[in-house]
């Protein structure tokens, strides 16, 4: 849908869905629903435990192989996390920096987070990298985005150019994806070539806030609204939820670079995605927000359960490829 009343480029998708998907749906309703809310109810020792099976998840042997966990040192001190390619190489060869959701509190998981890279950078030809970012309860903020800082500093130090370098995340992982962008801008850092943000968590300071916070909470089949003011309170650990650099739907947008949103009409955080569309357009920053019916929260990453997911998945690998192009051309430019 386009509205002339609202300067976004505002696009919602027909999707029909197939009966295995309705099932998946109804067991994500009824199974992980229920069970992030327990773990997130509970003491951190249960937060710890899930931290180290969810690390520990891999999809195969060949993407075991192919991912690789390291430290890497640049002025900001090591930077730890998953590469795929040559990320830390001059090589000219695209960049794709991806911040993983998880509310804070979860690390990246191999079969959602690194799949999900690997799906987008293999059509570019492009390198990965998946920070491993400090989480809460027991590093609240700044600790993880201070860690994304790094890895996007590290990324420039190691030569390769802004304009070859794609930042991405999805939910809290969005939320540090837009916190990055305002502290880029802000420390006169090179902008990258584009910014993806996927069901971004763009508002901690409101569970009730934005309509779809309440007219989703019973159609999203993945969030369990109450129980995420115990991840907040321990990423925020007495922080103003006020701060840009928590709730970045409350930052100024000038300056940003071409940004795809791209959502669940169906989810809690549905509105966040919207806003922030409405703010980037106001921002004269190039956007499109893709809102798609029915799917979960972060469905581009599960496309191994909902094979609907590819046309996003696609959506996002064709915005990167033309970006990247324009930046390679400015570049060119500039030479």
């Amino acid at each position: 849908m386009n509205s002339r009343s609202d300067p976004t480029n505002y696009s919602t998708r027909s999707l029909p869905l197939s009966f295995p998907t309705r099932c998946k749906l109804l067991v994500l309703r009824w199974l992980l629903r229920p069970f992030m809310a327990y773990l997130l109810r509970g003491h951190p020792r249960r937060v710890a435990r899930a931290q180290i099976g969810i690390a520990g998840r891999w999809a195969s042997a060949r993407q075991r192989e192919r991912f690789r966990y390291d430290y890497h040192w640049g002025e900001d001190g090591a930077v730890a996390g998953h590469s795929l390619g040559t990320p830390f190489t001059s090589t000219g060869s695209p960049v794709l920096l991806w911040l993983h959701g998880g509310a804070f509190v979860l690390p990246a998981m191999p079969r959602g987070h690194l799949s999900f890279a690997e799906r987008l950078c293999d059509p570019l030809a492009a390198s990965a990298f998946i920070p491993d970012y400090r989480l809460a309860p027991a590093n609240p903020f700044p600790a993880a985005l201070d860690d994304c800082e790094a890895a996007y500093r590290l990324l420039l130090d190691s030569g390769v150019p802004a304009e070859r370098v794609v930042l991405g995340g999805e939910s809290a992982g969005g939320n540090l994806l837009v916190s990055l962008l305002y502290r880029i801008r802000d420390r006169g850092m090179p902008m990258p070539a584009c910014a993806i943000a996927v069901s971004p968590a763009l508002d901690l300071g409101r569970l009730h806030g934005s309509p779809s916070r309440f007219v989703n909470a019973g159609r999203d089949a993945m969030l369990p609204v109450a129980s995420l003011a115990q991840a907040l309170d321990w990423y925020l650990d007495g922080a103003d939820s006020a701060n840009p650099e928590i709730s970045p739907l409350l930052g100024e947008c000038r300056g940003l670079p071409p940004t795809l949103i791209v959502a669940s009409e169906a989810e809690l955080l549905r509105d966040d995605s919207v806003l922030f569309a409405r703010r980037l357009a106001a921002a004269g920053v190039p956007s499109e927000l893709a809102l798609w019916p029915h799917l979960p929260h972060a469905f581009p990453l599960l496309e191994d359960w909902f094979p609907e997911a590819s046309g996003a998945r696609q959506q996002i690998t064709t915005f990167m490829k033309e970006q990247l192009q324009k930046g390679a051309g400015r570049s060119g430019e500039r030479r």
